[in-house]
């Protein structure tokens, strides 16, 4: 039986898609990507980031296809992405599209308004290695996403495209259905193999 702490799990919805994201962060430093086809529960497995991913500040495109984060990864405050930066990428995997450095984890990551309009969060010039082609970056609010708070003592809670109630807890994603909980999967034991352990930022595992 493993000691360690179980990761913390964060989900987010495409809005036209049956299409999710769930996002983990653990063991220590590391995050990573698990895409969710919520027609038929199936889970494809994606980059790890030797980092931080925000996942309040993310987001998926309406059709599911995009995935704008917010990220640090410390240690690489000279460079020309600088140690924290707000990118573009297709789920579940961290290949930057497009790529605006922040600086600093004040702001960062944004909101979809079109499956290829968004809204960023504070970024300013785009990295000219990954500028933002085929993407419209327009004014306005880029809100946080939150939990339902729908189930108590869950790290996060919401209604999936099923509108089931759907929760983690634990490093686990469940289902809830009548009076029973059902696993839809686990997280818990799942760790960065020796080639996660070489990604970069902007290409992880992929």
């Amino acid at each position: 039986m493993s000691l360690r702490p179980p990761p913390r799990l964060f989900v987010l919805l495409a809005s036209r898609a049956h299409v999710g994201l769930v996002i983990r962060r653990g063991p220590s430093a590391w995050t990573q990507l698990t895409l969710w086809d919520t027609d038929s529960d199936r889970f494809t497995p994606g980059a790890w980031l030797h980092g931080r991913i925000f996942a309040e500040k993310c987001d998926l495109s309406p059709d599911g296809r995009l995935f704008v984060y917010a990220a640090y990864q410390g240690g690489h405050l000279g460079s020309s992405t600088t140690d924290s930066w707000t990118a573009v990428s297709r789920p579940p995997w961290l290949h930057a599209l497009a790529l605006w450095p922040m600086g600093t984890t004040y702001g960062g990551g944004g909101r979809f308004v079109g499956d290829r309009r968004l809204v960023l969060r504070g970024a300013d010039a785009a990295h000219p290695d990954h500028p933002a082609r085929g993407l419209e970056v327009v004014p306005g609010v880029a809100d946080l996403h939150h939990s339902t708070q729908e189930v108590e003592g869950a790290e996060w809670s919401g209604r999936d495209h099923r509108n089931r109630l759907v929760f983690t807890r634990g490093g686990k994603l469940f289902a809830r259905t009548g009076l029973d909980d059902v696993l839809l999967a686990d997280f818990a034991e799942a760790s960065p193999n020796p080639e996660d352990r070489k990604s970069t930022r902007l290409n992880s595992s992929h």
